[in-house]
C-alpha cells in the first residue's frame, strides 16, 4: 500500500516561541508545515515551505495563501502584547492587536476553510488573560474576542467535520512575554513555580490536530500550571 502523503498544516509565528515549538512538534509528527511569519526563518529545514507575510497586512492574506490551499490545518500562534493600564491605554496599540489577534485569524480562515475536507482543524493561541487581568484590558479583550469566533465557527463548521478550539495559556516562556512591560504588567508565575513551557503547548496543539480529538470543538482549553485556580 503506498504511503499517505503528509497532511498540511498552516501555523503563523514561527520564527518564535509558541509558534516554533509547534511547527517543529507538527514536523516532527509527520505533518507538513507551511511557517507564516513577517521574520524570515534562516533554520527552516523542518518547514516545508515559508510564507513571510506582515498578518496586519490583512489584504495582502489571500494572495499570500493561495498556494497552500488544501491545508487541512490552520494554527494561529502568531501574536503581540500591548499593556497599560485603563488611563494609559493607546487606541494604537488596540488597533494593531485586533488586526492580528482576530482580523488576521478571520481573513487565513476565509482564505483556507473553503477547501478543508472532512477532519479539518482550527487552532487559535489565546490567552487566559481572556478572562480578564489587570493592566492587560485590551489584550484580554481581543483574546476574548478570539474566544468567540472560534466557538462561533465550530457550530458553523461542525457538518462539515471541522473543528476549532482555542489553547489558552498562562504566562509562557517566550521572547513576548520578556517584551511584556513589566513596570505595568509584573511578573507573576503560576502555581506550579514556573512558567509554562512551549513545548507543552505545542504538544496540546498536536493532540487537537490528531485524530483523537474529532469530538473537541468549540473549546478554550488552559493549559495555566493552576493560574486559573
Amino acid at each position: 500500500m503506498a504511503a499517505r502523503p503528509p497532511r498540511t498544516a498552516i501555523v503563523t509565528g514561527t520564527a518564535s516561541g509558541i509558534g516554533a515549538a509547534i511547527a517543529h512538534r507538527l514536523a516532527a509528527d509527520g505533518w507538513r508545515v507551511v511557517g507564516v511569519d513577517r521574520a524570515r526563518i534562516d533554520d527552516a529545514a523542518h518547514l516545508a515551505a515559508q510564507v513571510t507575510l506582515d498578518l496586519a497586512d490583512i489584504a495582502a492574506i489571500p494572495a499570500a495563501l493561495a498556494p497552500h490551499v488544501g491545508a487541512v490545518a490552520l494554527v494561529h500562534a502568531a501574536g503581540v502584547m500591548r499593556t497599560g493600564t485603563l488611563e494609559t491605554l493607546d487606541p494604537a496599540d488596540g488597533a494593531t492587536m485586533w488586526a492580528l489577534h482576530v482580523a488576521a485569524l478571520t481573513a487565513m480562515a476565509q482564505a483556507i476553510v473553503p477547501a478543508m475536507d472532512g477532519g479539518g482543524r482550527i487552532v487559535a493561541i489565546g490567552s487566559r488573560t481572556s478572562a480578564g487581568a489587570a493592566g492587560k484590558s485590551q489584550y484580554a479583550a481581543v483574546k476574548a474576542a478570539m474566544v468567540g469566533l472560534i466557538r462561533s465557527w465550530a457550530i458553523e463548521l461542525a457538518p462539515r467535520g471541522i473543528t476549532a478550539n482555542v489553547i489558552a495559556p498562562a504566562a509562557t516562556a517566550t521572547p513576548l512575554l520578556a517584551r511584556a512591560d513589566r513596570a505595568a504588567v509584573p511578573p507573576v508565575l503560576p502555581p506550579i513555580g514556573r512558567y509554562v513551557e512551549p513545548a507543552e503547548v505545542a504538544a496540546y496543539a498536536a493532540f487537537l490536530l490528531s485524530p483523537d480529538a474529532g469530538a473537541i470543538t468549540g473549546q478554550q482549553l488552559l493549559i495555566c500550571g493552576g493560574a486559573s485556580l
